[in-house]
């Protein structure tokens, strides 16, 4: 990005969006990549684990659909870990964070992945490393049974009595180091994303571009709704789910957290849809989610009459992401199906409130 003065604009009305001073605006927008992008070397994190925790690690395997700095670690003297190198931008305080959610969740031997060990966060190469035990197990099934898991999981943990040692706010999916926290961050950083690749915007693109920044500056972002602790995105499997030995197991706590319960169960009924040929609302999917959460969680009605606009949160999230890359790589943005048709959204959450008013 060129700091000419169409960007120097941007990047004021970023600032003033966002309540940054205009030096944390500029560091927000030209900082974005070296802040998610992060790819360790394999060789050296084994050496790391070695070192720090005595263990004869032999192999570290990327085992991640999406990110590159999670492996698997194989070892001669034990059950393989998995270690997430997180990128640098993300601070030990956040990874801390996370080992003690994981410990929250043994205590009450909710289904998630376990620490490897008592100390499991080290520093390593500029960055923070979290080990856990790997789940071995397969991909949840397809259809409203894969429903049904989740929602019965997302019903489990928000109905958990929470207490001091998890005080953190969570539920946006932080990507970005930066925008870590309530979902609110979500929008935020679709903000920046947007804001980013506002000077390198096609012509015959702006006014759908602006319109998108609108419907982003204007989202419902859950506040005020009533807490749990979240996951934060559930839904991403297989990265984030996977039936073990002992049944379903949530993996992968990164964005987890306090924050506005709806914000996962509404990211959760908008997958429910069919993706072909349209955008089609799956009644049998939704009655799925719906009954296994009602086992644990009944929402209020103002969460119901909210859930349609709480359904765009992460969804408008991804489109801002995708949005970015698109620019950033000189191809053209497909990726609309993300938030429209707006039939979709309000066909779902009607189905969603009928079934929980049955």
């Amino acid at each position: 990005m060129t700091r000419d003065s169409n960007f120097k604009k941007v990047v004021r009305r970023h600032a003033a969006a966002t309540g940054q001073r205009y030096t944390e605006a500029l560091t927000d927008l030209e900082g974005l990549g070296s802040r998610m992008d992060h790819e360790p070397v394999a060789g050296r994190l084994l050496a790391h684990l070695r070192n720090r925790y005595g263990i004869d690690a032999v192999a570290a395997t990327k085992v991640s659909v999406h990110k590159t700095y999670v492996f698997r670690i194989d070892r001669n003297d034990g059950d393989p870990w998995i270690a997430r190198a997180f990128p640098p931008a993300r601070r030990r305080t956040s990874v801390e964070g996370d080992a003690a959610i994981l410990r929250f969740l043994e205590r009450h031997d909710f289904p998630a992945e376990r620490l490897a060990v008592a100390d499991a966060v080290s520093d390593f190469d500029g960055s923070t490393v979290l080990v856990t035990r790997f789940v071995e197990g397969d991909h949840l099934p397809d259809g409203a049974e894969k429903f049904a898991i989740m929602g019965d999981l997302l019903g489990r943990l928000h109905a958990l009595p929470l207490d001091d040692s998890v005080s953190r706010a969570g539920g946006a999916s932080g990507e970005d180091p930066s925008r870590e926290g309530a979902p609110r961050q979500d929008l935020l950083a679709g903000l920046a994303f947007l804001d980013a690749v506002d000077t390198k915007v096609a012509a015959a693109d702006r006014e759908r571009f602006e319109r998108l920044r609108d419907q982003v500056r204007s989202a419902d972002d859950g506040h005020g709704l009533p807490d749990g602790l979240l996951h934060g995105n559930l839904l991403h499997a297989p990265d984030h789910a996977v039936i073990g030995d002992r049944g379903p197991v949530a993996i992968n706590w990164k964005a987890s957290g306090r924050g506005p319960r709806l914000a996962d169960f509404a990211y959760l009924i908008w997958g429910t849809g069919d993706w072909s040929p349209t955008r089609l609302t799956n009644e049998e999917r939704i009655e799925a989610a719906v009954t296994a959460y009602r086992r644990h969680v009944e929402p209020t009605d103002e969460e119901l009459d909210r859930l349609e606009a709480v359904m765009y949160i992460r969804t408008l999230y991804l489109v801002c992401f995708s949005y970015r890359r698109a620019v950033t790589n000189g191809v053209p943005f497909d990726e609309w199906a993300f938030i429209e048709p707006p039939e979709y959204y309000r066909s779902t959450a009607a189905a969603t409130r009928a079934a929980f008013r049955k």
